[in-house]
């Protein structure tokens, strides 16, 4: 009677510790970026998102976890600056993606008084030293490149997998009703093909989808400025970034599309 008892029990400790495993060995796909990536401001429909936000639309949460760790007016910089990517190495694991996306906040002034948040355009290996009125240190300022590079190459190192995302466009139609192609999705491409991690021409994708709408039906999708969406045009990104997803060959996130 003592071994129909044990029995079943042993069996139950065992599964139970299979199944926790199988939840500690589950993927994880990291969103790191600004607001455009995620955005929580405004009420109804002034509400302004991010396209990180709805991933989870497009992605089977049972089997690949997503946690998006952008964060509104970060540059490549300052994302790294204020230790938000230190924090996520700590947990990265062999197996887990990195989606990136910076560029829209990269442009600003390097050490002024509002936010001190530029890069030096470009991919090179430029540098500067300045003192940062904001955190109140002196820094060596990279270029863009420099930031990204970073990201896929120390993404690589702990058995992750980069993929690099050029910035989505602002509603900049010109009066040929075209939106011109941003550089730092220009720079993105090649960061990537320097340090072989995947790229989705997000950039490109949505001009593309923007110019087949036309500037009345786009304006739309952003409310407040030319540069932050809706929820109706962040979920469109979403799912331009899952098509882009689709696309990559050889990559293994794409099982995880619903």
């Amino acid at each position: 009677m003592k071994i129909k008892i044990i029995i079943p029990f042993v069996l139950l400790v065992v599964f139970l510790g299979v199944s926790f495993q199988k939840l500690q060995d589950k993927p994880v796909l990291y969103i790191i970026g600004d607001s455009t990536v995620q955005n929580g401001s405004g009420k109804g429909a002034d509400s302004l998102w991010g396209w990180g936000s709805f991933m989870d639309v497009y992605l089977n949460t049972n089997k690949i976890e997503i946690q998006n760790h952008a964060k509104g007016g970060r540059s490549s910089r300052t994302f790294l600056t204020e230790g938000r990517w230190d924090s996520i190495m700590k947990t990265i694991k062999k197996g887990d993606y990195v989606l990136m996306q910076f560029g829209h906040n990269d442009g600003g002034e390097l050490a002024d008084t509002l936010r001190a948040r530029g890069t030096i355009k470009g991919i090179g290996e430029e540098s500067k030293d300045i003192y940062n009125p904001i955190r109140k240190v002196n820094e060596t300022v990279y270029t863009y490149g420099y930031y990204m590079r970073k990201y896929a190459n120390e993404a690589k190192e702990k058995g992750a997998i980069p993929i690099i995302v050029s910035p989505i466009p602002r509603n900049d139609f010109d009066k040929n009703g075209k939106i011109q192609q941003d550089k730092y999705g220009v720079w993105a491409h090649e960061v990537a093909e320097q340090t072989g991690a995947y790229f989705i021409d997000l950039n490109e994708m949505v001009i593309e989808k923007y110019q087949k709408m036309g500037p009345e039906k786009v304006k739309v999708f952003f409310p407040k400025d030319h540069t932050h969406t809706n929820r109706e045009g962040a979920i469109l990104n979403a799912e331009l970034v899952t098509k882009g997803i689709k696309q990559l060959k050889n990559c293994e996130l794409k099982k995880y599309i619903k």
